[in-house]
Order: C-alpha cells, then structure tokens, then sequence
C-alpha cells in the first residue's frame, strides 16, 4: 500500500511519453483531437476492465475468463434489446445481475472448493465462449432496434456538451486540491513527515494542467467522451476501497500473507467472494460499453481482453502473488497499451505484428514483476 513514488512510476510516464513521441513522429494524426478521443474511449474500456481484474489480483488470484465473459453478458443485453425489444436499461440491469451470480459462484468454487483460480477461469473461459456464441447464434446483433438511440448505445457515442465539460474539470481539480491539503493535514496530526509545499503545489498545478488540457482538446472535437466520466467515477471508487476502507486493507494483507491473515481473523473467503463478484460486475460494464463502442455483438467481442487487463495491471506495478500494486499504476498500465494497440492501428501494422507486440509486452511486464519481486 506504499504510495511513495518509485523508478518504477517513473518509467511508466518515460515509456508512454517515449511511445506517444515515436507514434506522433510516424503518424502525425495521431496527436489528433479525433484520434486522441477515439484513443480515450479505447483506454476506458480496458482500463475499467482491468480494474476489475486489479481487485482480484491483489487477494493473489487470476481472472481468464473475463474477455469471453465481456462478450457473454454484452451480447445478452443485446439480444434482450434487438430481438426481445426489451428496453436498454431493464436488458443491461439483468445482464449485470447475472454476470454477478456467475463470478458469486466462481468465488465460491474458489474458496469453497480449494480449485485453483487460474483453472476455474479458464474452464469459464471456454464455457462463456462457447454460450455467448450459443445465445448470438453466431450472428451480428445490433445494440439498437429500428435505428432508435438508447442507454446502451450511449455508453461509447455520447460526448458532453463544453460547458459541463468545463465544470466537471473545475470540480475535479478542486477535488484534487481539497485532496492533497486533507492527505497533508492528517500526516501533519500524526506526526509523519509531509512534502514540501511547493512540491505539493506543483504536483496539483501539472494535474490540474493536464486535466485542462484534456478537456481542451476533447472540445476540439465533439466533447469529453462519457466512457472517461465512467471510468473516471469506477477509479475513484476503487481508489477509495482499497485505501480507505478495511475491504482494501484487508486484500493487500490477503495477498501478502493469506495464512497469516486467516489467522489474524480477516475473513479471507468472503474478501475473496466479494472479490470476483465485483470483478463480474466490471465485467458486465465492461460487455456493455465494448459491444457499444462496436455497434453490435459478434464473435469477436471481449477476444484477448483477458490478457490486455493482466498486462495493464502488471505494467503498473500490481504483483501477480498478490499484495502489491495500486488505482493510479493500473490506468498508466491501460494507457500504455491501449496506446500501443491505437498506435500500431493507425500505422496499418498487420494483426500478426500486433499479436506478437502485445505478448512481448505482457512477458516484459511479468519479467519486470519477477525482478522486482526477487530484489
């Protein structure tokens, strides 16, 4: 739960500046006010996901199945729309109840039953693959039924307007800043030592700079994205719950030590539980806002999600034993990516290349986690 700046820290921001320079270099649209939207909408998607997989690693656990659970319940919500013509709200809320129940009782078999995380997911892995391709009928279904805007379709087209984008961003700075002088009293009250004030000025003012200047160039185009309004709302709650409540204290202690906080009389199966039911509720977010941005469920919807939410949460400092990692790492991780998949998109690079990139990154990261371990 250290949240001390580390090297680490440090080269995730040099390798994402160091990428976004080769790829604006190589394709200048990239810097673009669409691109750059486009690329915000992207990261959401996974960054949420691998939120979701962040609270489930940190216990000491893996989650396989989430990229075919991403198309499952997504594709549900689409069928009850398209051709159920069940309204968009009613379609998804059921859809998330079940995705709930589902990872419940994946949980349960977890704790319950001694099986290996890693084999349960991916046995789910396979199940929910073969069912979402069952309930679409290897079909396209569209989010929408007669061409008619809805809640689903929403999710990934709807941009808001200047002026509330501007007033979202004077709230978030504040909050920011109300933040950095609260964190500053308390450690002040219990005798730890405190930065100095111009440090902390300047690191709420290059923030407040950022987020500025995020909502400029979102302007540019057609308005900040609502996806970055979600995953924005999902990191702060997850920021709260593994920092400030005893839910989160008690994962990382799980994770670092399980025996030794069974017997410390943390209830380790019920953390665990509670775990994978979030993670399932991510996961429905996730299939609806994926399927969204796609126009409609296919086949091909949620493929290899699992491994860009692992690789997000790894590049950003989340141990895969368990007990180490933290909100801010996990979405540096996700933009990485994301930035990677948008970059090598923009280039025409051919899906092979893509392919191999992408397991390259996963296997430095989980090296790099190895050697930090090790160190």
């Amino acid at each position: 739960m250290n949240n001390k700046l580390s090297t680490r820290d440090f080269s995730m921001v040099i390798s994402l500046l160091i990428i976004w320079a080769i790829f604006t270099i190589l394709s200048p649209t990239f810097v673009s006010s669409r691109n750059l939207s486009m690329l915000m909408i992207e990261f959401s998607i996974i960054a949420i996901l691998a939120l979701g997989m962040f609270l489930v690693i940190l216990p000491g656990h893996i989650d396989l199945s989430v990229g075919s659970g991403v198309g499952l319940f997504g594709g549900i919500a689409s069928v009850l729309v398209f051709q159920y013509s069940w309204a968009a709200p009613l379609a998804m809320f059921v859809s998330l109840i079940l995705a709930i129940i589902t990872w419940w009782l994946m949980g349960m078999l977890v704790v319950k039953q001694k099986i290996p995380a890693f084999i349960i997911t991916l046995g789910g892995l396979l199940i929910f693959k073969g069912s979402f391709w069952l309930v679409i009928q290897n079909s396209t279904i569209p989010v929408v039924k007669g061409g008619n805007v809805n809640l689903y379709s929403l999710l990934t087209t709807y941009y808001l307007p200047a002026y509330v984008s501007y007033t979202l961003c004077l709230l978030v700075i504040g909050g920011v800043a109300y933040r950095k002088i609260v964190s500053r009293n308390q450690r002040k009250q219990y005798g730890f030592t405190v930065e100095n004030v111009e440090v902390s000025f300047m690191k709420v003012f290059v923030t407040a700079q950022a987020i500025l200047l995020f909502v400029l160039v979102s302007n540019e185009y057609r308005g900040v994205p609502l996806p970055i309004v979600i995953l924005a709302t999902l990191a702060t709650l997850v920021y709260i719950l593994t920092q400030h409540t005893k839910f989160g204290r008690y994962l990382y202690a799980v994770g670092s030590n399980e025996k030794a906080a069974f017997i410390s009389g943390i209830p380790v199966e019920k953390l665990v539980i509670m775990s994978f039911a979030t993670m399932g509720a991510i996961v429905a977010l996730t299939g609806f806002m994926q399927t969204a941005y796609a126009g409609s469920s296919t086949t091909t919807i949620g493929n290899l999600m699992e491994l860009d939410a692992i690789a997000a949460c790894v590049i950003g400092g989340t141990s895969l034993k368990g007990g180490r990692g933290n909100v801010m790492g996990v979405l540096f991780g996700a933009l990485i990516m994301v930035s990677l998949l948008n970059g090598m998109t923009l280039l025409a690079i051919s899906p092979e290349i893509k392919f191999i990139a992408r397991g390259t990154v996963l296997t430095l990261a989980v090296w790099m986690d190895v050697r930090l371990a090790n160190d």
